[in-house]
């Protein structure tokens, strides 16, 4: 068996899982079904996914999207592993999350996956920081599929499968960057990587992945460095120049838009969540 799941809390309706895959390239894929409905965070690895809402390929900041007994197959053909937080809801659940977005009118996802959004990532950087603490898990999970529910709703993608060949090239390109996320990569080194040109690198990276390379660059630097705020107390400095900015000013913009506050803001109001 290629995956461990570690059950890290549940509750009535909910429970969440940290899940590990060291298949690669070669394993054949199994066929396996959605208890419930799911919402799998992907914190590592890319991989490709199919089932009867279609087929994509998901890379660190998707969401993989599950329906009740919908049967999916998770394939590695371009690299070998990955990592995910996987939030399962019943859909008595799901129900009453649905009753309660704006906009959402169905019970059920249409499309295989969200792909990364900024309006997610402060709640996925705040989950890959969780420990086992139950209640805390109870109502980020919530946030997570309001905020997954309403994303969905308006969103207006159309599931089409990327080619194997732009599969391998996009997995190849994650894995440089996640490797590298803290020295400057030009389009041009990821595209030369890929044995393509930057223009058609540019397009292909965007349709896979749902965004461009410099976006994924930007939010891999901004998560890693949104956890450590949260794991440590070193200096905001410090991490912002770990993490990959060149100066201070240019972090604290970035990181302010794509997580809604300023650095020492985020770290100060998840101590406060911790110290209850």
């Amino acid at each position: 068996m290629a995956t461990t799941e570690k059950n890290l809390a549940s509750g009535h309706g909910w429970q969440v899982s940290d899940v590990i895959c060291t298949a690669r390239a070669g394993d054949r894929p199994f066929e396996e079904q959605h208890r419930g409905f799911c919402l799998a965070a992907v914190t590592r690895g890319t991989f490709r996914y199919r089932t009867r809402q279609g087929t994509a390929m998901l890379a660190p900041g998707a969401i993989l999207l599950g329906n009740p007994g919908a049967c999916y197959e998770c394939g590695h053909e371009h690299g070998a592993g990955d990592r995910c937080l996987s939030f399962h809801f019943s859909p008595a659940y799901m129900e009453r999350v649905v009753a309660d977005v704006p906009g959402a009118s169905r019970l059920g996802f249409a499309d295989p996956r969200l792909p990364p959004l900024p309006g997610l990532a402060p709640l996925l950087a705040e989950a890959a920081q969780q420990t086992g603490d139950g209640e805390a898990f109870e109502e980020l999970g919530l946030r997570i599929a309001c905020a997954v529910v309403g994303a969905a709703a308006n969103s207006s993608e159309v599931a089409r499968t990327p080619s194997a060949r732009d599969q391998k090239r996009v997995a190849e390109a994650v894995r440089l960057i996640e490797l590298n996320a803290d020295r400057r990569l030009s389009l041009t080194e990821l595209a030369d990587g890929t044995a393509t040109s930057p223009y058609h690198f540019l397009r292909t990276f965007r349709h896979v992945a749902g965004m461009t390379p410099y976006q994924f660059l930007l939010r891999t630097r901004l998560h890693r460095a949104a956890v450590r705020l949260c794991a440590s107390n070193e200096a905001i400095s410090t991490i912002a120049f770990d993490a990959g900015f060149n100066d201070l000013s240019t972090f604290n913009r970035r990181f302010r838009r794509e997580m809604g506050e300023a650095p020492g803001a985020y770290r100060c109001k998840r101590a406060g969540r911790r110290g209850h």
